[in-house]
């Protein structure tokens, strides 16, 4: 797969054609709602830029524009919060996660790459990092994850992942250990949430390789 160089926002601080990650991720963070997406061509941008953001939405993140129900329902995210997020290319394969403030999009933390890992387990120890992160800070900001599966896990202080453990992910397995037993010993206040994709655009913490 061609690696994004060019990214459209039709939804965020200044709708346009972005030549970076970066100078689009200043226009979408901290906006609620941001609608973007990334390409490999400037034409592909182009022709984007001037059609229906939900055609190419919902054929590559098999979403739908939301109704004005969905919007109402949902409401704003709460911006004074943490984010977390992980990417993987391929599954298993390289995979690394991250914690931003999602008002900013100001990095806090960053783990990885790992070898033979998943996207799951990486959402997982994000949100166990993230966790762990705002307990040692004494900090009272909720958390917003946008993987159901990671809440699950951390719900039920266990990683339940079908990958084989090998020599290549052995460290990887290590971290998803100490995760578990920090989430058996340890008792938390923060709120956990979900972010909703699908009205709010991509969480903040993503990595922009849609």
């Amino acid at each position: 797969m061609a690696k994004n160089k060019f990214f459209v926002v039709w939804e965020g601080k200044e709708p346009g054609i972005y030549r970076s990650w970066e100078e689009c991720k200043r226009q979408i963070h901290g906006f609620g709602g941001a609608i973007y997406k990334g390409f490999a061509t400037e034409a592909e941008a182009r022709e984007a830029m001037t059609s229906p953001c939900w055609d190419y939405i919902g054929k590559n993140a098999k979403t739908k524009k939301p109704t004005q129900t969905e919007i109402d329902k949902v409401g704003k995210p709460d911006f004074e919060s943490l984010s977390v997020d992980a990417a993987c290319s391929g599954n298993p394969g390289v995979m690394e996660y991250r914690g931003v403030y999602t008002k900013t999009g100001e990095q806090v933390f960053h783990q990885g790459p790992f070898k033979d890992g998943t996207n799951n387990i990486g959402e997982f120890l994000a949100l166990v990092h993230g966790l762990a992160f705002l307990k040692q800070k004494n900090s009272p900001l909720p958390i917003y994850t946008d993987s159901k599966t990671a809440i699950a896990w951390v719900r039920a202080k266990k990683a339940k992942t079908l990958l084989e453990k090998n020599e290549v992910n052995a460290v990887l397995f290590d971290l998803i250990a100490r995760a578990e037993t920090w989430l058996q010993q340890n008792e938390f206040s923060t709120k956990i949430m979900k972010w909703e994709t699908t009205v709010w655009g991509e969480i903040p913490a993503d990595f922009g390789r849609k």
